[in-house]
Order: structure tokens, then C-alpha cells, then sequence
């Protein structure tokens, strides 16, 4: 009975056993089925997948062909301001007026203050190259004529190219805007001045007295009584005695003096006695009176000489403009860069850095896209987040004497196909200046673009047809077909269709090409493809 117990119990265990390993077997089966794939499947699953158009839906959007430019943000014409010290006599120390850099620099405004004087700023385009004073001609005195019309001021006739008393009174005019005295002449000029005033107030008197001198010799001649004659020249001598007498006296401390001294009545009193005698002698002698009209004859004459002397010297005394106390610009504001001076310091060369007022952009282009940048054509740039309208002002070729070749976006290209363009930015806040000022910006310059939302499709759905019209492949779920269309502006990648064969509308798909087979055909060459050698000859 022990024995039989025994035997089963072994032959359960053995039963167990294989069970197990039946099951391990069968999972090793599934798991070796899923790793170990046949020759046929090998093939089947390296077999390329079916080609495929790729697709995109029509869009309804704007479309803008736009030049992109990067230029160097700066103010227009820059320049620097020297003034003329030649005629100083001493050092040009100056004395106050320094501006600050990023003032503003008007016309008729005083740029700085030398050894007390002002240096004025007007419009011109020439240098000062000398002082202007009476009788002075030439270009530059039209200048300042033009100048002094420019802020308000008359100079006289810019046709005349004479400095003149208009001219001279349109600079007194200039000094008292800016506040400061007109300049003057020496005193060697003011003291010519009055001489020449005596001169003409002595002239005066010497042709009265001729002229009373002819008169009394025709009314001699004419019967006049001997003893009033004798009478008159009494009178002149007695008249002549007393203020020789009163003048030759020393003057009385505290007195006033009630003689007038002065040389032209000297001679009055001479001309008088000499015109009494004459006519007490004609009375002897006969109604000669030759010598008396010769007299006012030459009495006339130099009056005549005191007078043109006096003009000239008025004309020499004309207030001047000194070529220390002026400096020409060819446009006006202007903006103050760079001051190299300083009050007490002294003025030698150029002593400020001024630019244009206007902030510009200076960029280059190519030809191609310069020839679509017209004067006026307005683009942004975009400023702390914010765009800022900005206006192309010019086009030029790059200047003599540049560098042949000039960095471009994609490496160099010759100087002549490239082009500068200027461009005028619009109104900036302080805080945007100062963020833009000497940076490098990113213009958007719109040349061409379409009203409004537009249809439009990738440049790459686009094929053409036998006779060159222009097609889209149409894609539904039933297949695909062929539309011929009808294109308008491209840019950026897409293309306006504007008509088409059949409705076409925003969201409709459109083929842009065919999804490419992956895997080896059977002659190892890449599927849907060609052999390298052969692409490259195509």
C-alpha cells in the first residue's frame, strides 16, 4: 500500500512539471513569433507606401510686397562750426553763450560769445571770409542781404551787391534781435565825422557872406549912400573887434558865455567886414562886382566838397559787420552734437559739431530693390514696441571714393549695385530718441499691396498648363482636378488668385506637391526617386 502511494504521488509531480514547461514553451512560441519576422513579411513591410499629394487650404488674407532694410539711426548733414579770430588783435577767450550739447541752433541766434561779442548764426551757404562795411560789394554782401530777409529783417535789395545804408541799418536791426550793440567804428571815424559836420557848417557860413558881399556891391552900385557904407563897415569892424576881444579873453569861472567863439562865426564876421569895405570901395571905383560873384562862385564850390566829405565820412562810420561776429550754415535748425570749448577757454579752430534737427535712418539697398524705393514712399520701424512712421527721402549712388565693396545680408556685392537711401523718421518721444539715437533699426519699406483680404495660395501650388495659363489641383475626397486661374501680386511666398475657372474658395485644399515614397525599390534606389548621377544631369 506504502509502495502504491508512492508511485502516484511521483507520477502527479511529473505531470506538474510538464505542464509548466508546456506552458514556458508556449510563451517563448508567442514571443519568439512577434521578433522573428519572415522573408515575405521582411519584404511586405519594406515595400514603399502609396504617394500622396501634399495640401494646403486656400487662405483669404492681405498680401504686401515689402522691401526690408537695416540702416544706422543718426541726424541729417552734419557739420562743424569755426569762426573767423583773424581780426581780434588778441586771443578769441571766450566769454559766455556755450551751448549744451543737444540744443537747438536757429537762425539769427548767437552760437557763443568771444571776448564779450557775439558769433551769430545765419542761413548762407558761403563762408565769412571778411568784414562787410560801406562800399563793400560782392557775393557775400548778397548773402547778407538774404539772410536778413530770411529772419525778418530788411537789408536792402538782395539784387544790389553793395553794402549801403539799408544794409547797415538791417544790422543794427540784427544786433538789437540777438541783444547786443551794434558794433562802430574807431574813433578815428567818429572824430572824421565831426570835422567834417565843422566843415560844412564853416562852408555854409563863407557862402553867405559871399552872397551878402554881391549884394551889398549891387546895391552900392546902384546909388547906395557913401556914409551908410562908411556905416556898414564900422558895424563889421567894430562887430569883428569885440569878438576877437571876447574870445582872446579867458573865460569866467562859473560864467556863461554869450559870444559864439566857434571858427564859422570868425569867418562870418571876417566875410561880413570884407563885404563892407568892398562895397564902400566899389562906391569909389565903379559898380564892378566880378570879384564878388567869384566869390560866391568858389564859397558854393567848397560847400560843395564839405558836403561829399561829410558823406563819405558818415558812410565810413556806417555800422560794419565784423567777419569775428558771424558765421554762415546752409540750413537751419540745427542740433548741437559735440561742443570743444568752454567758457574761459579760447576759441582755436572748429568749436562745435552741429547736425540737421531731423532724425533720419541711413540705409543700403540693392539696385533692384532701390528702383521700387520712390522719394515719399512710406515704411516703419519699430521703436520700444511701437512703430514709427518713416519716409524715404532719397536715393542715391554710394559717394566717391567709398569702399568698392559693402557688406550685404548674404556677403558682399560691388559698391555700384548698391544704393544709399535716406530716410526721414517721423515724430519721436524724448524717451524713443534716446533709445534709437545710434542704434542700427530694421525698416519695413510696403511697395506694392493688395485692397483688403485677399484669396491666395503658395507660390508652390501653381503649375503650368500646355499653352503657359496658370493651374491649382483642386483636392476633394472624390479625387482631385485641375483649375486654370488667374494670378495678381506675390509676395512673401503667395500669390493672389483673382479669377478662377471654377468657384474657388477660402479653406479649399490645393496640391503644393506629392508626399515622397520611403524605403529601397526593388533596384536599391531610393523609392520615388532617381539615381544621383542622373538627378544631377537633370
Amino acid at each position: 500500500m506504502s509502495r502504491v502511494s508512492t508511485h502516484v504521488s511521483g507520477g502527479r509531480r511529473t505531470i506538474v512539471v510538464m505542464a509548466v514547461v508546456a506552458v514556458v514553451c508556449l510563451a517563448l512560441g508567442l514571443l519568439l513569433s512577434r521578433l522573428i519576422v519572415s522573408p515575405g513579411q521582411a519584404a511586405a513591410n519594406a515595400a514603399a507606401p502609396t504617394a500622396g499629394p501634399i495640401t494646403v487650404p486656400v487662405e483669404s488674407r492681405v498680401i504686401a510686397n515689402e522691401v526690408l532694410l537695416r540702416g544706422d539711426v543718426g541726424y541729417d548733414d552734419p557739420v562743424d562750426l569755426a569762426m573767423e579770430t583773424g581780426d581780434l588783435g588778441g586771443p578769441a577767450v571766450v566769454t559766455g553763450q556755450v551751448k549744451e550739447v543737444g540744443a537747438t541752433v536757429e537762425a539769427a541766434s548767437v552760437a557763443l560769445e568771444v571776448v564779450g561779442r557775439p558769433v551769430i548764426v545765419l542761413p548762407g551757404d558761403l563762408p565769412t571770409y571778411r568784414t562787410l562795411r560801406s562800399g563793400v560789394s560782392g557775393p557775400d554782401v548778397q548773402q547778407l542781404k538774404h539772410a536778413l530777409r530770411a529772419v525778418g529783417l530788411d537789408g536792402g535789395d538782395p539784387g544790389n551787391a553793395t553794402y549801403d545804408a539799408a544794409t547797415a541799418a538791417g544790422v543794427r536791426a540784427l544786433y538789437q534781435k540777438v541783444g547786443y550793440e551794434a558794433p562802430t567804428g574807431s574813433a578815428e571815424v567818429q572824430q572824421s565825422v565831426e570835422a567834417a559836420q565843422e566843415a560844412v557848417t564853416g562852408a555854409q557860413a563863407s557862402v553867405r557872406a559871399a552872397e551878402a558881399g554881391l549884394s551889398a556891391a549891387g546895391r552900392a552900385a546902384a546909388g547906395t549912400p557913401v556914409a551908410a557904407l562908411d556905416g556898414e563897415v564900422q558895424v563889421a569892424e567894430a562887430r569883428l573887434a569885440y569878438l576877437t576881444q571876447q574870445c582872446a579873453a579867458p573865460p569866467t569861472e562859473g560864467a556863461e558865455s554869450v559870444v559864439d567863439c566857434s571858427p564859422p562865426a570868425r569867418v562870418e564876421a571876417d566875410a561880413a567886414l570884407a563885404t563892407a569895405r568892398a562895397a564902400r570901395a566899389a562906391a569909389d571905383v565903379g559898380p564892378d562886382t566880378t570879384a564878388e560873384r567869384e566869390a560866391v562862385r568858389a564859397a558854393r564850390d567848397t560847400l560843395t566838397a564839405a558836403r561829399q566829405a561829410l558823406t563819405k565820412a558818415q558812410a565810413d562810420a556806417m555800422t560794419p559787420l565784423p567777419a569775428t561776429e558771424v558765421v554762415y550754415l546752409p540750413s537751419l535748425p540745427r542740433r548741437v552734437d559735440a561742443v570743444e570749448v568752454e567758457r574761459g577757454g579760447i576759441v582755436q579752430g572748429e568749436f562745435m559739431s552741429l547736425s540737421g534737427a531731423t532724425v533720419q535712418i541711413t540705409a543700403s539697398a540693392s539696385r533692384a530693390d532701390a528702383e521700387l524705393l520712390v522719394p515719399g514712399t512710406v515704411g516703419t520701424v519699430t521703436v520700444d514696441g511701437t512703430d514709427v512712421p518713416v519716409t524715404v527721402a532719397e536715393v542715391t549712388a554710394p559717394e566717391a571714393g567709398a569702399a568698392e565693396e559693402e557688406s550685404t545680408g548674404g556677403g558682399t556685392a560691388p559698391t555700384g549695385e548698391r544704393r544709399r537711401v535716406v530716410l526721414r523718421v517721423g515724430e519721436l518721444t524724448p524717451e524713443q530718441l534716446a533709445a534709437v539715437q545710434g542704434t542700427n533699426v530694421r525698416v519695413r519699406i510696403p511697395v506694392s499691396s493688395t485692397e483688403g483680404e485677399v484669396l491666395a495660395v503658395p507660390l508652390a501650388a501653381l503649375t503650368a498648363g500646355p499653352g503657359g495659363e496658370s493651374r491649382l489641383e483642386l483636392v476633394e475626397d472624390g479625387g482631385s482636378r485641375l483649375v486654370e486661374v488667374t494670378t495678381g501680386l506675390a509676395a512673401s511666398g503667395y500669390v493672389e488668385i483673382t479669377t478662377s475657372q471654377e468657384p474657388i474658395e477660402a479653406g479649399d485644399l490645393v496640391a503644393v506637391g506629392i508626399s515622397p515614397q520611403q524605403g529601397p525599390s526593388d533596384d536599391g534606389t531610393p523609392a520615388g526617386g532617381s539615381e544621383p548621377d542622373a538627378e544631377e544631369d537633370a
